[in-house]
């Protein structure tokens, strides 16, 4: 009986496992040929803290993926754009926030694997999970079917929405604006952690507007991370 209900078990975890996997092709519009790639690139470093079964190695390649696809486009679409345009472009449509966007546009959140004690509750943690499984979902697409397949799922997410981005850069001079508007102070921005390795850091920003602090902004650079934050801050302001 032990055996049979285990075996009944395994069978409806399989099951639900494949399921899942199966959406996500569907949400992608990408059918992989080797599902292992797939599997890894939503299995949490809370399920396996060993680098070739978590999504962390996926994570790396997908944000290099992205920069390539995303800085071939951009010169592409502005011929005569120099290097600063091109990378202020590129950095509000790779930032961690906006690929998070990305992610949630996929329900990414919803198929991940992870521990029971971990907690995606707190806003800032889901934000940045929902980032790393969107750039590692782009890594496990360019190990299975190459650049040209990773390239697809990037454009019809990231850079079909890149005027979304590209409009909400400056969120630190509409605080500055909306601040002045309701007589509030001015506010201040103020780095409160750095995070992961050196080639990789990733920056949290608190808005303190008099005596007030707002939700914290990530970013892989601390401007990107004010940006982030100070549209978290004008979110809460006006709600």
């Amino acid at each position: 009986m032990g055996r049979q209900l285990i075996s009944i078990l395994s069978f409806f975890g399989s099951l639900f496992k494949n399921n899942s996997l199966t959406q996500i092709e569907k949400k992608c519009e990408y059918r992989f040929k080797n599902r292992s790639y797939l599997d890894q690139a939503f299995s949490h470093r809370s399920i396996s803290a060993k680098p070739r079964e978590n999504y962390e190695r996926l994570e790396f390649l997908g944000d290099a993926v992205i920069d390539i696809v995303v800085s071939r486009e951009l010169m592409r679409e502005f011929p005569e754009g120099d290097e600063g345009i091109l990378t202020q472009k590129r950095s509000a449509l790779v930032q961690k926030s906006f690929l998070s966007t990305m992610g949630q546009l996929l329900n990414l959140l919803d198929h991940i694997k992870i521990e029971p004690n971990v907690d995606l509750s707190q806003d800032k943690i889901a934000l940045k999970q929902a980032a790393n499984l969107y750039e590692a979902l782009i890594g496990a697409i360019y190990l299975d079917g190459g650049i040209n397949s990773a390239k697809k799922v990037i454009l019809s997410t990231v850079w079909s929405h890149r005027e979304l981005a590209w409009k909400s850069v400056n969120h630190k001079g509409k605080l500055i604006e909306l601040c002045h508007t309701k007589h509030m102070e001015n506010p201040r921005f103020l780095v409160s952690n750095v995070s992961g390795p050196e080639h990789k850091k990733l920056f949290e920003v608190k808005v303190k507007i008099g005596n007030n602090f707002y939700p914290s902004g990530i970013g892989s650079n601390k401007k990107i991370a004010e940006q982030h934050a100070a549209q978290l801050a004008i979110d809460s302001i006006n709600d």
